[in-house]
């Protein structure tokens, strides 16, 4: 059989060369590019990690921005927004629920006298409490703490959308939990309070509970009823939790925080959302108290 023959040394340089050129060029938006066209300015944004979320006249707070493989957006907040118990049913795996599909309405301004401004709307998409019960969830530490749901937002609407926390900046990615001491930072829109400039807060944590799947913590102000949902951020700007309840005993006043990270891999999981993820705030995170 005949020797074919080679490329020569030259030719083969050319060829790395130009394969080399080839990989440097950019084949699409880089990170810092996309997230300029994507997000709206922080500054001019009307839904972002905060944003007042209203489901059947229910009315909780949004706590971070996520996406997915498909570039669609979603707003988190706690899946207890659209149960069908009371105050009281804090059992994921027992409470009823709306359907997927209902609409949520975006919101600022609102309070006890004025529903506010709408400023989008979206359609819930994941909720954890549906999940667990459609997948038998037996957990007795789960099914309390595993509160979080995703709303997703309306095409016409994402062009509104900064995943920057308001006052603190961040989140800077994902967190792992808070240990009894630490710092954490929230921001709350709350409708019993008439006013925002209670709504950024911060505290300390008082450590994890629920077998890790939740983390219980103080802050001033205390979060309230209208506040749930709303993001946690541990020391470093780090997004760690989500508000679920607020408690009257043991620990008077005391928030009830769901373990972001353990919720949204359950969500990861079972939602049937191929790429879902936490979106980093393009605003850097400052602890100014």
């Amino acid at each position: 059989m005949p020797r074919r023959a080679g490329p020569t040394l030259p030719a083969l340089a050319l060829a790395v060369i130009a394969a080399v050129l080839v990989a440097l060029l950019p084949t699409g938006p880089s990170g810092a590019a996309e997230r300029a066209r994507r997000w709206a300015p922080a500054a001019a944004a009307t839904i972002t990690p905060g944003v007042q979320m209203f489901t059947a006249g229910a009315q909780c707070t949004g706590n971070f921005v996520f996406t997915d493989d498909r570039g669609r957006v979603y707003v988190g907040y706690a899946a207890h927004c659209a149960g069908l118990g009371e105050a009281t049913d804090t059992d994921g795996c027992a409470t009823g629920s709306l359907p997927l599909g209902t609409r949520v309405r975006f919101a600022r301004g609102a309070t006890l006298a004025s529903p506010g401004e709408t400023v989008g709307a979206g359609r819930l998409v994941y909720s954890s409490w549906r999940t667990m019960q459609r997948l038998g969830e037996r957990r007795a530490a789960v099914c309390a703490a595993n509160d979080f749901a995703l709303v997703r937002v309306g095409d016409p609407h994402v062009g509104k959308v900064n995943p920057s926390v308001p006052f603190w900046g961040g989140p800077t990615g994902l967190g792992t939990t808070l240990a009894a001491g630490e710092r954490t930072f929230s921001y709350g829109q709350s409708s019993l309070r008439p006013t925002t400039a209670l709504s950024p807060k911060t505290g300390v944590a008082l450590g994890a509970t629920y077998a890790g799947w939740g983390i219980d913590a103080y802050t001033l102000t205390p979060g309230v009823p209208g506040d749930s949902g709303s993001g946690f951020l541990d020391p470093r700007g780090r997004a760690v939790g989500t508000l679920s309840t607020v408690a009257l005993a043991p620990l008077p006043l005391s928030n009830g925080l769901g373990n972001l990270r353990r919720e949204l891999a359950y969500a990861q999981a079972h939602a049937g959302i191929p790429g879902l993820r936490l979106v980093r705030g393009t605003e850097p995170f400052d602890p100014v108290l």
